[in-house]
């Protein structure tokens, strides 16, 4: 038996330092940390992402090509010294997140999106299939 090995190269005892590490500054989220569900309902796949914290104006969807990116980001406020706030820890931090899904066999002209309590519900209407095409050919 293997203890202590964890994916992504942490051992046990680094994932307890992490709390501590006041020190550093992590640019963006952990991976997990916009868990997606995607239903196919048929004629659509349903998309549900938790983003919580965030704004409606701090996500941003994008198309690239047959690519859907997702992307968030806290707004960083000036962390200008105030006398009436004395923190003692900060845990929550700013940070940003992007993920990126392929929509080969979606209709991204008919993509919608909702924001509501931390859920992000995207609604991907499937491609319509494309009807064989039949005509005569002429023999010369």
């Amino acid at each position: 038996m293997m203890y202590g090995m964890t994916p992504f190269g942490r051992n046990a005892f680094d994932l307890f330092n992490i709390w501590n590490d006041l020190d550093k500054n992590y640019d963006s989220m952990p991976v997990n940390a916009c868990k997606t569900d995607i239903k196919d309902t048929g004629d659509k796949y349903v998309m549900e992402s938790e983003l919580p914290g965030f704004e409606k104006e701090d996500i941003k969807l994008d198309i690239n090509g047959e690519f859907l990116v997702i992307s968030a980001e806290h707004k960083s406020e000036s962390e200008e010294k105030d006398e009436k706030t004395k923190y003692i820890r900060r845990e929550r931090k700013f940070g940003s997140y992007k993920r990126s899904f392929d929509i080969s066999d979606v209709d991204a002209d008919c993509i919608s999106a909702e924001y509501k309590n931390g859920i992000l519900t995207i609604e991907l209407p499937k491609k319509k299939p494309a009807e064989p095409v039949a005509k005569r050919l002429e023999i010369k």
